[in-house]
């Protein structure tokens, strides 16, 4: 992924931008890809390596790190290769002991609709301490699932762009504080037709049956 594309993606998900906002950047007609591929670098743009030298060089802030993030996030997609799961699997894993379903949405939308039995840590929240608290051990197997593995209920799922869908934020923000033992929802599914059960205020507007009722 190029150094403007991770700064995009960085830009969608910290915004919260839906896919067809994300696409008016470059025309109401452009495909998710298009959008991706022609949003405009920003003036004066430079390529990774001079970005490296230059910007930090010019505004040190050793609180942040975009050199450490390119190489965690190389990293983690490697890793994240063999833990993409179908919906068979993240039930099963779901229901075995140790196992967590985070949703890393807003509060906003995770009231509204998500995965019973999981719970919200939003991904602006996600820290040492956050985490520390919620998973105090590193070696927790954590299923996640976001926006993008759902269509049929665009006001909790709503769609972002490919490139900047938040499990792809959370998988690599995960990997960097440590936890190894993550797996992720593959497939995009219907709400109605998925094997998941939902819970949540927009249930009855979205006529989701609850699988326990």
């Amino acid at each position: 992924m190029s150094l403007s594309a991770v700064l995009v993606s960085l830009l969608l998900v910290a915004t919260d931008t839906p896919l067809a906002e994300a696409a008016t950047i470059v025309g109401p007609d452009a495909s998710a890809s298009e959008a991706a591929m022609e949003l405009p670098a920003p003036p004066g743009a430079v390529g990774p390596e001079e970005y490296v030298d230059e910007a930090v060089a010019e505004i040190p802030n050793p609180a942040i790190d975009m050199p450490r993030f390119l190489s965690v996030a190389e990293a983690a997609a490697e890793h994240r290769l063999s833990r993409r799961i179908s919906e068979e699997d993240f039930l099963r894993m779901a229901a075995e002991p140790g196992t967590i379903v985070l949703d890393a949405r807003s509060a906003q939308r995770y009231a509204q609709l998500h995965v019973k039995g999981a719970i919200n840590l939003s991904f602006p929240d996600i820290t040492v301490e956050s985490l520390a608290t919620l998973i105090p051990d590193k070696e927790t197997r954590i299923l996640i699932y976001c926006n993008n593995n759902f269509t049929g209920a665009p006001e909790p799922f709503p769609t972002k762009m490919a490139s900047a869908s938040l499990n792809l934020s959370t998988y690599v923000s995960l990997y960097d504080y440590g936890y190894r033992n993550v797996y992720e929802l593959g497939p995009l599914v219907d709400v109605k037709e998925s094997k998941l059960t939902f819970e949540g205020s927009a249930m009855e507007a979205l006529e989701l049956a609850n699988g326990d009722a």
